[in-house]
């Protein structure tokens, strides 16, 4: 059984995966999404600041949301976060199309590559010494 302290309350629970809170906390925290995410669909002109302060949640904790993609904005929306590779601004996500690419060649050609071939072992010449003699 693994027994945790929760990171918001400080309470003890039974950890299973995902964030370290207990349940009523992750529960709180759905609630706040929830309405974050309502908030976004009636004022989509609104940047994080405004966002953070109308709906008492933390502007860190809105651009989480984004990196895991939960919070989507429209094109013309002001939200944007820097891709975490070049900087380019982003909607969602962690990278921007052009990093994602980079990377996915990048796993593509390390897995094509050649594997380092092995010396090829030559056979021992024969010398006299090796030779059987008899008496």
């Amino acid at each position: 059984m693994n027994v945790r302290n929760c990171r918001k309350c400080g309470r003890i629970f039974n950890y299973v995966l995902g964030p370290i809170m207990c349940p009523k906390c992750r529960e709180d925290q759905e609630a706040k999404f929830q309405e974050v995410k309502k908030y976004v669909q009636e004022h989509h002109g609104a940047d994080i600041i405004e966002v953070s302060e109308e709906c008492d949640v933390d502007p860190g904790q809105i651009r989480q949301w984004i990196r895991e993609e939960r919070l989507q904005f429209a094109d013309d929306s002001p939200i944007r976060i820097p891709c975490e590779s070049c900087g380019t601004m982003i909607r969602a996500g962690r990278f921007c199309d052009k990093c994602k690419l980079d990377m996915t060649n990048g796993f593509k050609n390390a897995m094509s590559q050649d594997k380092p071939r092995e010396p090829e072992v030559k056979p021992a010449k024969r010398q006299d010494r090796d030779k059987m003699r008899f008496l």
